[in-house]
This record gives structure tokens, sequence and C-alpha cells, in this order.
């Protein structure tokens, strides 16, 4: 994803990225079904990521590795609902040399609808950890969050 797509914006040191709940993210209740939350996640963290700078595909493409989650702690709060407009915020809690931590939450206005705790470790083609590209970690350095 080209920056200059990226439908979300950093404040400050918090990325967020809003989106629409459609009908086919709802269960036949007409509530967001569970693991779409992972979806709406995924998606931010994937702006941020073109946000700062980081160009996924072309080191992909490249064959030097990609990101996967090695661990998703998920909290659902509050149940969100077809029509709401929900906005994912993001920080990058803890970068390291092949890892970074990010915390999520999905809001509805003032409410938190659902929170995590991700992992994601950048593996090479093989499926092993290994160090991202040192100007990934140039750029997320600044935007480690330092607060509560």
């Amino acid at each position: 994803m080209h920056a200059a797509f990226a439908p979300g914006r950093f404040e400050g040191l918090e990325h967020h990225f809003v989106l629409r709940v459609y009908f086919e993210d709802t269960d036949l209740s007409g509530v967001v079904y569970h693991a779409n939350y992972l979806r709406f996640m995924e998606r931010a963290r994937s702006d941020m990521l073109a946000l700062a700078g980081v160009d996924q595909r072309a080191v992909h493409e490249a064959g030097t590795g990609a990101y996967a989650l090695r661990e998703a702690n998920i909290r659902f709060r509050a149940p969100a609902r077809l029509g709401d407009e929900l906005v994912v915020v993001s920080r990058l809690v803890q970068l390291r040399p092949a890892a970074v931590d990010i915390h999520q939450r999905v809001m509805r206005d003032v409410t938190i609808v659902a929170e995590a705790e991700v992992e994601a470790v950048f593996v090479s083609p093989s499926g092993r950890p290994r160090r991202q590209p040192a100007e990934w970690m140039d750029r997320f350095a600044p935007l480690v969050w330092k607060g509560n």
C-alpha cells in the first residue's frame, strides 16, 4: 500500500483508522462477528506501516521476509453493530530487532468495543524469525509510545 492511498492518519504517536461495519462483517443478529475484529486490526496495522513509510510488499517480493503474528490477545468489551462507524487506534508499544508489539483498541465514539495486544514478528521466507530491515527500525523508533 502506498502511503498516498492510506485512509488512516497519525494523531501524535497514535494511528487512527476509520471503518464502517457492513452487513458482511456481522452475524445473524447484526453484531460484528468476533473474528472480524482481527481483520479490522490487520487493516489498521497495514495502514499504519504504510504511513510510517514501510513498504511491506517490496520487502516481501524481494524475498527478505514479512510480518507474521506470533500472538494476539483480544478482549471484547461491547458489541459493534451493522452501520456503526468504528476507529481502530493503534500504538507501537515496543520495538525489538525481530518484532514489534502493538496495542490496538476498536472504538465507537468513546466506547472501547475491543482491544488487543499484538506481537508481529518479522520472518524469513522459510518462516524463521529474522531482524527487521534497518530502515524499518529507523522509521519505527520515533513512533514508540512512551506514555501509559
